[in-house]
């Protein structure tokens, strides 16, 4: 999908580079060389945004690092004081921390229009699976970087999510211990954190995205009709339903970049803790491992996975559970099997239950959030058994959410899907 051009820079310097190292003919083919579907929507904003966080996250994330102290007596002060002393402290940290929730916002829209138009279809397996790399590779570095603060969520966050490991047979123990240096969460956790966070993964996560961009421009983008272009060509060799993404998509992306950065100026300026669930009160207290926070719970973007966690009774059965939610994302290119790729043409069914998934998947994200213990005493009473209902609200959407990718593999796999004909050519309306 992605033309070969050539440039041939009028200036002399540019054309001393490009004769031996030809970056700007390897930039123009993939930006005025790549043809993209004429008829992207608003949903296809999200891969460029999530671009612009992760540039956002490593200068802001430079920048802290100067003032950060890894250590279990210093960190939390040393974020006070970037916070407190350090000229413009305070932008760069609350840029870093917003910048991680919006992250995942975008990261979660991106793969729920994969799942709408069927982004994760032949020939596009690969970009899907990189992708699901990235969101694990993600969700690490958010993780790890959520304890360096080291105020008391972060403390206990971190020892509630290590001992996990304490489920895998014969080791878990050992391998607890060995994670966090120490039996407690203490400063061997704090160094090695820190330096997977700022060195090791942003290094694996840019080569992940590298090789994501590399993938995708190699089989080309889908659209929302689902429809191959490349079948497509006219008389010179170019997509009749593609456009050059420079400069027409390059432009329109311009456009939503000013109205996500709108968004964060007004949470970061104005509310940068959103209510607790971006940066949460108890992390503004230092760490005591003598003094448990009322409700240990993760950051909003973990909680999904955290509620599947807490509903399976047995510690071992939760944790696999855990990894199952996110390995079947792994493996819904071979779960569907169905012909059509873009949710305009598959059947009710599939719509249906893409609707209810991310129903569930939100509503689970409530009860990782322990926001059940605000709403249920308020439906059902002061005096309602809060846990009883909890549990068996939260497990009827967790049989939901591993029901979805059930569902998928047999509607698909019998054939019980009707699907309308999808169209030669793309379509234009949204």
């Amino acid at each position: 999908m992605t033309e070969h051009v050539t440039v041939h820079p009028r200036n002399r310097l540019a054309a001393w580079i490009e004769e031996r190292l030809p970056v700007f003919s390897f930039l123009a083919s993939h930006t005025s060389g790549y043809y993209a579907p004429k008829n992207f929507n608003v949903m296809y904003y999200f891969g460029s945004l999530a671009l612009l966080v992760l540039a956002n996250q490593i200068l802001t994330g430079i920048f802290l690092t100067m003032f950060y102290n890894p250590s279990a007596a210093g960190a939390f002060d040393s974020v006070q004081y970037i916070m407190r002393d350090v000229k413009w402290g305070w932008l760069i940290r609350y840029m870093h921390e917003v910048g991680a929730s919006m992250f995942f916002i975008v990261v979660y829209l991106h793969m729920f229009r994969g799942l709408m138009y069927g982004s994760y279809k032949k020939p596009r397996e690969l970009v899907w699976l990189l992708g699901m790399l990235i969101f694990l590779a993600l969700m690490a570095e958010a993780f790890m970087g959520y304890v360096l603060p080291w105020g008391n969520m972060s403390f206990w966050g971190a020892k509630v999510i290590i001992t996990l490991f304490s489920a895998v047979p014969w080791i878990g123990d050992t391998l607890v211990t060995w994670i966090m240096g120490n039996y407690f969460p203490a400063d061997a956790t704090l160094n090695r954190f820190f330096a997977l966070h700022v060195i090791a993964l942003p290094l694996v996560l840019l080569l992940l995205v590298v090789l994501h961009l590399a993938a995708l421009h190699e089989v080309g983008s889908n659209n929302p009709d689902g429809v191959e272009i490349k079948q497509k060509k006219g008389p010179d060799g170019h997509p009749l339903d593609g456009i050059p993404f420079h400069p027409y998509y390059t432009v329109k992306d311009l456009f939503g970049v000013g109205v996500f950065l709108i968004i964060c100026a007004f949470i970061i300026f104005f509310e940068p803790t959103v209510g607790g669930y971006f940066l949460e009160p108890d992390n503004s207290i230092p760490a005591n491992n003598l003094v448990t926070p009322a409700a240990i719970k993760p950051v909003w973007y973990f909680s999904p996975f955290y509620a599947i966690l807490r509903m399976i009774p047995s510690k071992g059965w939760g944790v696999l559970a855990l990894l199952a939610s996110i390995v079947l994302l792994f493996l819904v290119p071979w779960l569907d099997r169905g012909k059509v790729k873009s949710i305009r043409y598959r059947g009710t069914g599939y719509k249906v239950a893409l609707t209810i998934f991310a129903i569930v998947f939100v509503l689970l994200g409530t009860i990782g959030a322990d926001l059940t213990a605000i709403w249920i005493p308020e439906i059902f009473g002061a005096n309602a058994d809060v846990t009883f209902i909890e549990n068996l609200y939260g497990r009827i959407l967790v049989i939901l959410y591993f029901g979805f990718f059930v569902f998928l593999w047999a509607y698909t796999y019998f054939g019980w899907e009707r699907t309308r004909p999808v169209p030669e050519r793309v379509s234009m309306h949204e």
